[in-house]
């Protein structure tokens, strides 16, 4: 891949793709054509199929293995959703802080190495992290 013009997408598997693909939607502010069915795919800032999800239940099938719905908050990865400004992080905390959302961090904070941010949980437990390396 080195050196090759290369897009990559993060797919979550997802155990109740209504409620998680209306979640990124309608919260996050994610755009989708999605309008139900076991597939969603979301518009970022780098164009589409870089963010979308998957049925569990479903790509299960597909491997051969048997579904295990995971508990809590998920401990294996994050995303990302990085933003032009600190401001912008404090912007985006206070209008999510309006609604019905997790943050298991509390409110953003700046580190030694530059990055402002705070965490979300989204409604099937998976991390996203929103912040920024730019202070202004």
């Amino acid at each position: 891949m080195n050196g090759k013009n290369v897009t990559v997408g993060a797919c979550l598997l997802v155990g109740d793709i209504d409620t998680m693909a209306r979640y990124y939607r309608d919260i996050l502010g994610f755009n989708t054509d999605w309008s139900g069915g076991n597939f969603a795919e979301f518009e970022t800032g780098s164009g589409k199929t870089t963010l979308f999800m998957y049925s569990r239940e479903e790509f299960v099938k597909a491997i051969g293995e048997e579904y295990e719905p995971p508990k809590g908050i998920n401990q294996t990865f994050e995303v990302a959703l990085w933003l032009p400004s600190y401001a912008d992080v404090d912007a985006e905390f206070e209008r999510l802080s309006k609604m019905d959302v997790k943050f298991p961090c509390g409110a953003p904070i700046t580190f030694d190495f530059g990055v402002r941010n705070f965490y979300v949980a989204d409604p099937e437990g998976n991390l996203l992290e929103i912040g920024s390396m730019n202070k202004e």
